[in-house]
């Protein structure tokens, strides 16, 4: 595995709204696209599978999230000349790749929750004593 690359001055860069490296970030982490390719680590899935795999995902935004994958060289798109249509969904290596990191990223999501829900619950709390304070004034 190499390296990270970074460093304080890369970070200046990829801060920069012009920066391209902003634009794949944007595709790879969004609310779509990160579950796409959990769904696909390890798997080749038709168009209707994926869909099922992944939960409350609308055709359209599944159609349109394979798109900039697959623009990106981060999905691999296999159609097959058959009658009715057959099409198959696969990360790239490169696809692969960010996906293992992603899968970290998850996992350490998951082992923590229990931090963002305690954090979450205590500022509800708040939130709903000022409103109480704020009633009884």
């Amino acid at each position: 595995m190499t390296e990270p690359c970074f460093d304080v001055d890369m970070t200046e860069d990829m801060l920069d709204q012009t920066c391209p490296v902003r634009t794949i970030l944007g595709h790879i982490t969004s609310k779509w696209g990160v579950l796409i390719l959990i769904a696909l680590k390890g798997r080749t899935l038709r168009f209707s599978e994926l869909r099922r795999r992944v939960g409350g995902i609308s055709e359209r935004m599944l159609s349109q999230t394979l798109q900039t994958l697959e623009a990106d060289d981060i999905v691999h798109r296999k159609a097959y000349d058959v009658v009715p249509p057959h099409v198959e969904y696969s990360l790239t290596q490169t696809g692969d790749a960010i996906t293992d990191r992603l899968v970290n990223l998850v996992c350490w999501i998951d082992e923590n929750l229990t931090a963002f829900s305690s954090v979450r619950d205590h500022r509800a709390l708040q939130s709903q004593h000022t409103a109480q304070t704020e009633t009884a004034s």
